[in-house]
């Protein structure tokens, strides 16, 4: 039960990019993940094998690649994410942040251990608009001790501009 919560929890903003009509959403029982690493079931989110968290419909991005202590998102700014001053809420910028880094994290945990994230800071260096276009997220690990787990993320531009920055701490759950 803690592995499927902690797939909602991190995974929760992630979605194939492909048309909304191929994109399967919900949350995995515990018995199609056991077994497989944190990195399998990215993968297999990613392939579509496993489906996407329901949040993920509704923040638009999602998983593109995943290695060991690396993981790149994917995000489509629009309308359904506006502030009351018409820009982006700078809280999708941090979720992103938040889910990339602990995607890198998660990437290096084997079968049957989770984490949570126990925290997650953010800078905001450019704004984003509902224009702004897709935008890519990188994250890569930075440290890794037994029970926790720092990764560094990036949010960009479609020109490569540095969009948001952070860090995320997570504590693993075995």
């Amino acid at each position: 039960m803690l592995m499927v919560l902690c797939i909602y929890i991190v995974c929760r903003c992630m979605e194939r990019a492909h048309s909304m009509d191929d994109v399967k959403y919900g949350v995995p029982a515990a018995a199609e993940i056991a077994g497989m690493t944190g990195k399998e079931v990215l993968r297999a989110i990613i392939d579509g094998s496993l489906p996407q968290p329901p949040i993920a419909q509704t923040l638009s991005f999602w998983i593109t690649e995943v290695g060991d202590g690396f993981a790149v998102f994917e995000g489509e700014p629009g309308d359904h994410l506006l502030n009351p001053m018409g820009g982006v809420h700078g809280g999708w910028a941090l979720t992103l942040i938040d889910s990339v880094c602990g995607c890198a994290g998660w990437s290096l945990l084997p079968a049957g251990v989770g984490f949570a994230t126990i925290e997650t800071k953010a800078n905001f260096s450019r704004p984003i608009g509902k224009d702004t276009g897709r935008v890519r997220a990188e994250a890569r690990v930075v440290a890794r001790g037994r029970q926790i787990v720092s990764a560094e993320g990036r949010v960009l531009g479609k020109d490569g501009n540095v969009l948001a920055h952070g860090t995320s701490t997570l504590m693993v759950s075995r």
